[in-house]
């Protein structure tokens, strides 16, 4: 009994199948288990909000598992060679050599890898942030949300709903539009005419009422208010107004405040200038 056993755990066809369904057993509990490890070991930042942690944690979970599989697969393989008696050394050997050889002609993918260990552990970007790329090859910039990173590449999903794949070391310059918060900057331009300090007011009032929303006051850190006043123009004075709310809640919350603010200019006679023409005519 016990020889028809070792027979057929001997056989080199079963012993393959064995690898295999480990292998792939591992494949789909691998993601499950650097999740649960990710999110015991990682600590969150007292600076960081919950929303913050968990767009790290994903980004680590997504990277780690990615990893994981990578390693077991690399594991199967070597022991199915190892059920046909490779000489698994002279292998390694030869792909150390290769290694090398690949590696003098690849410095720019090294140099991908690099940058994105640097953005994970830097804390750079995560997957959810909107952020903008630009510097280096990527030119003017690429904005959008983060849809994927690697430790080669990261997926941008942009406005227009393209996916940018940008290789890490590309980018100089990394704006995160969405990190831990995001800033609401508005420049309004009123008639000369307008009682400055009444704007100021209704600015400021626009922006507490704003709070009382119960749909918008949870995405609101510090209520939009008067900053100063921008600039003079041909037409008009402008204004500035800033406020402080969640991340990538910015354009939501501002467009409401733009909606109110137009509203409530409208009741206190406050005009928002347009550009206009004045012509003397010639006695």
């Amino acid at each position: 009994m016990e020889t028809g056993i070792n027979s057929f755990f001997n056989n080199s066809f079963v012993r393959i199948i064995i690898i295999v369904l480990i292998a792939i057993l591992l494949h789909y509990l691998s993601s499950k288990i650097i999740g649960y490890l990710i999110r015991f070991f990682v600590q969150r930042e007292k600076s960081q909000t919950l929303a913050d942690a968990k767009k790290r944690e994903d980004t680590l979970i997504g990277l780690g598992s990615t990893l994981t599989k990578i390693i077991i697969w690399a594991i199967a393989i070597f022991a199915i060679l190892d059920v046909f008696k490779f000489n698994i050394a002279s292998v390694m050997a030869g792909a150390g050599v290769v290694g090398i050889v690949v590696g003098l002609g690849a410095q720019t993918t090294i140099r991908d890898y690099l940058a994105g260990i640097f953005i994970l552990l830097e804390n750079q970007y995560r997957v959810g942030d909107v952020i903008t790329l630009s510097g280096g090859s990527v030119g003017v910039g690429t904005s959008g949300v983060v849809e994927e990173i690697t430790l080669r590449i990261t997926k941008i999903r942009d406005l227009d709903g393209a996916l940018n794949v940008v290789r890490n070391g590309e980018a100089n310059v990394i704006t995160n539009l969405t990190f831990e918060y995001s800033s609401v900057v508005i420049d309004v331009g009123v008639d000369y005419a307008s009682d400055i300090d009444n704007v100021e007011k209704i600015m400021n009032k626009v922006g507490k009422d704003m709070l009382k929303d119960q749909e918008l006051a949870p995405s609101i850190k510090e209520p939009i208010s008067f900053l100063r006043v921008s600039d003079f123009t041909d037409n008009s004075v402008v204004v500035k107004v800033i406020g402080k709310v969640k991340p990538a809640k910015q354009w939501e919350i501002a467009g409401e405040y733009r909606r109110r603010l137009l509203k409530a200019f409208n009741e206190a006679g406050i005009e928002i200038a347009f550009p206009q023409v004045v012509v003397h005519q010639k006695k």
